[in-house]
């Protein structure tokens, strides 16, 4: 598959403080999340590759031209920024319009393509308004909207989420996978929140301290262990006792027993065990690797948010 972005020893320095240190990877089509802690160098590869920021060495590349160069590769990418950044007094429709004439649509075109693209983020209804008057979810939406307006290749999303309640972090996700599904928006998406990565992207990129420590498909660090979880409804600690009377190492995980191994001996003693124990089986399966783990070497992670401490 054809590289859309590349990293080639990619750095950046800020007088003493290093927020990127010889980075490399490529980015291909799909969603690809960019995960890290804050201050880990996420914001700062994306300003690179829009052509805000110049590397202190190295190259990125971006459609296969060089991002500090190339200024018509630009109009091939959409930016959601982290911060708020809309004008208070306009409306949704009055500023998508003029971002979508800016890129180069005639007047005509340009307030339909806005109109569509407010329909495609929930804002249509209100495109009106002032967006003063928004909401935080509504104000997360516009900027996703300005991103798409002008029908980019690539879009970055820098933490498209924050601020967001849960169930408007879920409508945003949402909102993410059905531009790519419906568009072919690749989309690389910027977030500190694992949960929202595992749940959105094809891929990831891990970054720490300004180094990347972890990439690859999603489906390479969510895959099953060879660990077995289970929950019980009642008379867990008599299953425990019973377990481990058969010489199965057990652990505690949340609500549920992690038990190594997965062969069926294993299986066999878990059987036994919840026979003897009196306890209501509720749920048996092979526990799925999780991207918590990937920070568990340098500190570990809040197990609310998914956030690296």
């Amino acid at each position: 598959m054809t590289a859309l972005l590349t990293a080639e020893n990619l750095t950046k320095h800020y007088d003493d403080v290093i927020a990127l240190d010889g980075v490399s990877f490529e980015i291909s089509e799909g969603i690809t999340g960019v995960l890290g802690e804050n201050g880990a160098g996420k914001s700062t590869a994306f300003k690179i590759f829009l052509g805000l920021l110049r590397p202190t060495s190295g190259t990125a590349t971006i459609l296969g031209e060089n991002a500090s160069e190339s200024v018509a590769v630009r109009s091939r990418l959409g930016y959601m920024p982290e911060h708020d950044c809309l004008p208070s007094t306009v409306s949704a429709a009055e500023f998508l319009t003029h971002l979508a004439e800016v890129s180069g649509l005639p007047p005509t075109r340009a307030r339909i393509r806005a109109a569509d693209t407010l329909r495609h983020t929930g804002l249509f209804e209100e495109r009106y308004r002032a967006m003063g008057g928004y909401s935080t979810g509504m104000k997360q939406r516009v900027k996703l909207a300005q991103a798409l307006v002008h029908d980019p290749t690539i879009v970055f999303l820098d933490e498209p989420t924050a601020g967001l309640d849960p169930v408007g972090r879920e409508e945003m996700l949402a909102l993410v996978r059905k531009t790519h599904r419906e568009f072919g928006i690749s989309v690389l998406f910027s977030s500190h929140l694992m949960v929202d990565v595992e749940r959105t992207c094809d891929r990831i990129i891990v970054l720490r301290g300004g180094r990347l420590v972890q990439s690859g498909e999603m489906e390479e660090f969510t895959k099953d262990t060879e660990t077995v979880f289970i929950e019980v409804d009642d008379n867990r600690d008599r299953l425990v006792v019973a377990l481990e009377e058969r010489g199965v190492l057990v652990t505690s995980d949340g609500h549920g027993l992690c038990i190594e191994g997965s062969d069926e001996s294993v299986y066999d003693k878990i059987r036994a065990a919840l026979v003897e124990s009196e306890a209501p089986l509720r749920r048996m399966a092979p526990r799925k690797g999780e991207l918590t783990e990937l920070f568990r070497l340098d500190g570990e992670a809040d197990p609310e948010n998914g956030k690296a401490t």
